[in-house]
C-alpha cells in the first residue's frame, strides 16, 4: 500500500489534519462552536467553488472566505442573541452562491463531488506541503495560546473577570478554527468536516475529566478514524469518507454506551 504514492501523500496529509481537529475540536465544542464550524465548512465549500471558478487552487478558496468569515463572526459575536439566525443565513447564502460559481465554472459534476465529500486519494505533494504548513501554524498557535484558551474555554464566566479583551481572543480562534475547517475539507469534504472536528471531542467529553486527558483522546480517535478509513478505503475502493465517518460515529456511540453504564454503576 504505501509503494503507492498517493497513499502516502493521503496518510502524511490525513495524521496532519486528524492531529489539527482532534486538539482544536476539544476548544470548539467547549466554546458551543459545532454549529458555527459547520457554517463555516458551507462557506469553504463556496470559497472552493470560486476558486475553481477563477482558477485557482481550491483550499486557496476556501481558506480566503473561512478567514474573513470567521473574522467577521468574532466581530458578531458582541450579539449573540442575533447570531444563530445570522449564521443560518449566512450559511444558505454561501451554499447558493457555492453551486453558482460551480454552475459558471462549467466544470462537471466530481468537481463538485470531491468538494463536498473529499479527495483526499488525490492529493499530490504539493497539497501536503501546503497542509503541512498550515498544521504546523494552528498548532503553534494553539500552544502559545493553550493557557488561556482552556481558562476562557471551560471557564467563561471567571474569564470573564480577569481579561478584559476576550473578544479578540475569541477572533483568533475562530481563525484557526476556520484554517482547520479548510484543510479538513480536503480528507472528508466540505460537508462533513464537522465528522473530525466535533466528534471525536463530543466522545472525548463521555470519559475523560481533565482536558489535557479529552485532547489526548479526542486526538487519538481522530487518527485511528482517519486511518483505519484510509486502509478500508485502499482495501474496498469505497469511499474514505464513510469508513472515517462510521468510525467516528460508532465511537460517538460507544462513548455514550460507556457514559450511561458509568452513572448506573
Amino acid at each position: 500500500m504505501f509503494a503507492l504514492e498517493f497513499m502516502r501523500n493521503a496518510y502524511v496529509a490525513g495524521t496532519l489534519v486528524a492531529l489539527v481537529c482532534g486538539l482544536v475540536g476539544v476548544f470548539a465544542m467547549a466554546r458551543r462552536l459545532s454549529f458555527l464550524t459547520h457554517t463555516l465548512s458551507e462557506i469553504g465549500f463556496s470559497g472552493a467553488s470560486f476558486a475553481i471558478w477563477i482558477g485557482v487552487a481550491p483550499l486557496n478558496g476556501m481558506l480566503f472566505f473561512t478567514l474573513l468569515s470567521a473574522i467577521f463572526t468574532g466581530k458578531l459575536n458582541k450579539r449573540k442573541e442575533q447570531s444563530d439566525a445570522v449564521t443560518s443565513a449566512v450559511s444558505a447564502l454561501f451554499m447558493g452562491l457555492g453551486v453558482l460559481f460551480l454552475s459558471l465554472s462549467n466544470k462537471n459534476s466530481s468537481y463538485a463531488t470531491n468538494i463536498l465529500f473529499g479527495s483526499i486519494v488525490g492529493i499530490d505533494q504539493a497539497e501536503v506541503s501546503q497542509i503541512l504548513l498550515l498544521a504546523i501554524a494552528v498548532l503553534a498557535a494553539m500552544l502559545l495560546l493553550y493557557r488561556r484558551l482552556k481558562f476562557t474555554s471551560f471557564d467563561p464566566e471567571g474569564a470573564s473577570i480577569i481579561y478584559k479583551h476576550e473578544n479578540f481572543l475569541s477572533i483568533l480562534f475562530l481563525i484557526i478554527l476556520a484554517l482547520s475547517v479548510s484543510i479538513s475539507a480536503q480528507i472528508v469534504g466540505s460537508l462533513l468536516v464537522f465528522v473530525l472536528i466535533t466528534l471525536p471531542a463530543a466522545s472525548s467529553q463521555n470519559f475523560c475529566r481533565s482536558v489535557s486527558g479529552q485532547i489526548a483522546a479526542s486526538m487519538t480517535l481522530a487518527l485511528l478514524g482517519t486511518w483505519t478509513g484510509l486502509y478500508l478505503s485502499y482495501v474496498t475502493n469505497w469511499p474514505v469518507t464513510f469508513f472515517i465517518s462510521s468510525f467516528e460515529t460508532a465511537a460517538f456511540l460507544l462513548s455514550l454506551l460507556g457514559k450511561r453504564l458509568m452513572f448506573r454503576a
